[in-house]
């Protein structure tokens, strides 16, 4: 059974058009990701340059930019999905995300 095989069983997919319609969602919604947290930490004033006087600056730069990315990334995670007429798929994914970073109390048990 080839790894391809294996994630369509985990994730309860049908085809290998979906699951190729998934993996596009994914690096899309990677890929644009990363580019819209640049412009919104330079909206709200999070520029590499105000780290540079601080000790180790550079790395609490990219922890608020990983930080801004994360939120972006869930939003976009759904928007594209939907686009690509996964919604189902990617909301599930979604809850379980969620659900392991603390947030079980929001969903309720399906």
């Amino acid at each position: 059974m080839s790894y391809f095989d294996r994630l369509k069983i985990k994730w309860a997919v049908k085809s290998n058009f979906q699951l190729i319609i998934i993996f596009i969602v994914f690096a899309i919604t990677g890929s644009t990701s990363v580019k819209v947290a640049g412009p919104i930490l330079n909206y709200i004033g999070i520029l590499p340059n105000v780290f540079d006087d601080i000790f180790f600056g550079g790395i609490l730069y990219w922890i608020l930019r990983i930080l801004i990315v994360f939120p972006v990334y869930q939003v976009l995670l759904i928007v594209f999905g939907t686009l690509f007429f996964q919604f189902n798929f990617f909301w599930n994914f979604e809850k379980k995300i969620l659900k392991s970073i603390g947030l079980k109390r929001f969903f309720k048990d399906s």
